[in-house]
């Protein structure tokens, strides 16, 4: 964490001052607005918070709800929310108080005696290291807590309009073209409708989301006809692995166990078995007493002897995705870019079981944030817009898939596997995917491609930047280089340099020298009268320990002068950690490379150190120079 650099803190470094930066925010709800954002899920919070560090633009976040939520139905954290959480400044506090999984068991009925359970495997959750960050299990509402503080603090000092029912939008002409109108659902206005103008629109608002019917979307996809109820309770067990996550499969039926926060809370999700297609959603008035009876049948011989019950329901596996995520017409395509956006639930359902719904929709939040950030500021131009639906469609189709096979295995009976170790098998097979590491993005306007990818083979274009240790040369410390990257809507540039020292002529001397001072490098962009890293974070990494570089021999592009009293930063400038050479880790070429990095942690374009050209021609597009 880097602060005083604009004068001398004494208290929380995390709020930043000095307040209302960029904008004069008003506590009442405004007639315009740059983005409003419908819905506090964790899209539209993730979303908030990364707008939230561009002050000059106007964000507002309505929910229908009357204050935060209380009790979240979503749990899983996977491991690619957890490096973001780090971006935004908080993975270290929720990993403190979140239940870490680590393994999950498989149990299946006894051979000797098929109405018995019996342990039949415990394969490790992350078995071949895909990320430094854990498999946590927290409750939703305290991520969405954590996203309202990272808000709260910000420049932008935002913070969620709570009352405001979404009713209709209609997109027009002039400078804020959607026309939103709203209706007080509580307090002395209830009732009352008002209209506000927005300049663009993200739709967070769940699977009966209205922004998403005012645009003309509808889901598409299955019922899967097959039911489960949901607990989450307190109880008194002989079962040995409450506390660890597990796949229970028996003769009466399944349940996966996902042991909560805190020690003591699980949630359970039970069998119902098929339903049939005239239930017409009777199977929804299932009791709580009927769901826990059916978990102490299939527990057998162990007992269930629930105590409380914080949360329950019952739902239906459904498999939905809509055709676009934005309010861009086919037809339209090319001829317009677009002003609404939809998001998390509103654009993609699934089943439960994958913990795959709030880290998907972060993604998505995330993705979105950042590229109305960037128009908004006059960093890039509206273009860079048409990227969100063309990006996120493509993984949540993916990930419809995958819960599509996961759901299914979830739900069969015993004697219908094909092997008796077929459940466990898929489940270590395609660990990365629901760890949120398969994402990669095909060649945009923001995705170069491959053609160097030789250079950083542990890179790979399109796919989140995997973070390796390296040594600070400042002072000697190792850190995760990925860490020091920050939410703050900048672009990276990591130049990894070939084998020569600091000081010495070199590619990386020649690449610094152009980065600085020619019209066509992308810092040229970078406004007059602002730090030299306020659109791009450029660093280095040489190949020596950091006790062999030498500071006052790095280029001045490694050490700019940030803040009113122009002080040097001195943490853009690494060297390899000699018990972790990130060169080896990551396949780096010795002779150098150029990493560019999204500012949603995608990495973009692998470069040799002299493709100068090509840098310049990667960001000309994605630019709005002077």
């Amino acid at each position: 964490m880097q602060f005083h650099h604009h004068g001398y803190v004494s208290g929380d470094p995390r709020i930043h001052e000095p307040a209302g930066t960029g904008i004069d925010r008003p506590d009442e709800l405004p007639d315009e607005v740059d983005v409003l954002i419908v819905g506090t899920g964790p899209a539209g919070m993730i979303a908030g918070a990364q707008l939230s560090q561009f002050p000059g633009v106007v964000t507002r976040i309505v929910e229908r709800r009357p204050g935060r939520l209380a009790i979240g139905q979503a749990d899983g954290i996977q491991a690619r929310s957890v490096e973001t959480f780090q971006a935004f400044g908080f993975a270290e506090r929720i990993i403190a108080e979140a239940y870490r999984i680590t393994e999950m068991a498989f149990w299946k009925p006894d051979p000797a005696d098929p109405t018995r359970i019996v342990r039949t495997a415990r394969p490790i959750d992350d078995p071949t290291g895909v990320s430094e960050f854990p498999h946590l299990i927290v409750n939703q509402a305290r991520v969405l807590d954590y996203f309202a503080e990272v808000m709260a603090n910000s420049p932008s000092r935002i913070r969620p309009d709570y009352g405001y029912e979404f009713v209709r939008l209609e997109v027009g002409g002039g400078d804020h073209p959607v026309a939103v109108t709203l209706r007080r659902v509580a307090g002395p206005d209830e009732g009352v409708e008002r209209v506000v103008h927005a300049k663009y629109v993200v739709g967070a608002d769940g699977a009966r989301s209205k922004v998403r019917e005012s645009i003309g979307c509808h889901l598409a996809g299955d019922q899967a006809n097959h039911a489960w109820g949901v607990m989450d309770v307190l109880a008194v067990t002989d079962f040995p692995d409450i506390r660890t996550k597990c796949s229970i499969q028996s003769e009466f039926g399944n349940i996966l166990l996902i042991p909560r926060e805190g020690g003591y809370l699980f949630r359970m999700y039970v069998d119902l078995g098929e339903v049939p297609p005239d239930d017409q959603g009777a199977v929804r008035s299932t009791t709580i007493e009927q769901i826990i009876a059916k978990a102490n049948e299939i527990l057998h011989p162990y007992t269930l002897d629930v105590r409380n019950v914080a949360w329950h329901s019952v739902y239906e596996v459904g498999h939905r995705l809509t055709d676009r995520f934005d309010d861009v017409l086919p037809e339209e395509l090319g001829a317009r870019t677009p002003r609404v956006f939809i998001t998390g639930d509103a654009c993609h359902t699934h089943s439960a079981k994958a913990g795959q719904g709030m880290n998907v929709s972060m993604q998505d939040g995330f993705n979105i944030g950042w590229k109305l950030g960037h128009v908004l500021d006059g960093r890039s131009p509206e273009s860079l817009l048409a990227t969100y639906s063309a990006e996120r469609q493509v993984v949540a189709k993916d990930l419809i898939q995958f819960d599509k096979e996961w759901s299914t295995l979830m739900a069969m009976k015993p004697e219908e596997f094909a092997s008796p170790s077929e459940l466990e098998d898929f489940y270590v097979r395609t660990a990365e995917f629901p760890a949120g590491f398969m994402t990669q993005y095909a060649p945009s306007l923001i995705v170069g491609e491959p053609a160097h990818q030789e250079l950083a083979t542990g890179f790979p274009i399109g796919k989140r930047f995997k973070s390796a240790t390296v040594e600070r040369v400042c002072d000697g410390n190792p850190m995760h280089l990925g860490h020091h990257a920050r939410a703050d809507g900048r672009w990276r540039v990591y130049v990894f340099a070939d084998a020569a020292h600091a000081g010495e002529p070199s590619a990386v001397a020649d690449l610094a020298e152009w980065m600085s001072s020619s019209p066509e490098s992308p810092l040229a962009a970078t406004p007059a009268g602002a730090d030299p890293d306020a659109w791009f974070d450029v660093k280095v990494v040489y190949q020596q320990d950091h006790t062999a570089v030498d500071l006052g021999a790095v280029p001045a592009l490694f050490l700019p002068r940030v803040g009113p009293f122009e002080l040097i930063d001195y943490e853009k400038v690494y060297a390899t950690d000699p018990a972790h050479d990130i060169f080896a880790e990551r396949g780096i070429d010795r002779g150098g490379a150029i990493v560019v990095v999204r500012p949603d942690q995608y990495v973009s374009a692998v470069l040799p150190l002299h493709a100068t050209a090509e840098l310049a021609a990667f960001f000309r597009p994605i630019l709005r120079t002077p």
